[in-house]
């Protein structure tokens, strides 16, 4: 192998690995916050998460139900080749809703919360970016 293929090879591999840190990443944060938020209780869920008690049970779940499709979605489809077009618009659906999520927490007056957002923002960037055009995944042949 030479040494301008090998270079070239270099690049997507590390692009490959660092989609699939980032998509990982953020199925893990979507999926836990979405569990946290489905499953505990709303005084409990208030006293983590002061706005969860200042709004009703069922926006609180439905914004949970909305993590939980995004964790998934920009996991699964991609892992399991089966329709991984999914993944670059569960991406897209991440990248708006941490925009939501800055505007809604900045709102507030709780910017200090922000970081998480601006981080997972920037992830499903990436993601966006990389799976739609520089490393997509193929689909599964049948």
């Amino acid at each position: 192998m030479s040494i301008t293929a090998l270079e070239t090879a270099t690049p997507g591999r590390a692009l490959r690995i660092g989609l699939w840190i980032a998509q990982i990443l953020i199925s893990f944060v979507f999926i836990s916050a979405g569990l946290v938020k489905l499953l505990t209780p709303i005084p409990q869920l208030a006293a983590m998460m002061p706005w969860a008690g200042e709004y009703s049970e069922t926006f609180v779940r439905f914004v949970a139900v909305v993590d939980l499709a995004g964790g998934i979605g920009i996991l699964l489809p991609a892992l399991t080749r089966i329709l991984p077009r999914l993944t670059v618009l569960a991406a897209l659906g991440c990248a708006v809703l941490q925009v939501l999520a800055l505007v809604f927490h900045i709102s507030r007056g709780e910017a200090p919360v922000t970081p998480l957002n601006v981080v997972l923002l920037a992830l499903a960037l990436f993601v966006l970016w990389g799976r739609n055009g520089k490393a997509p995944i193929a689909p599964r042949q049948v």
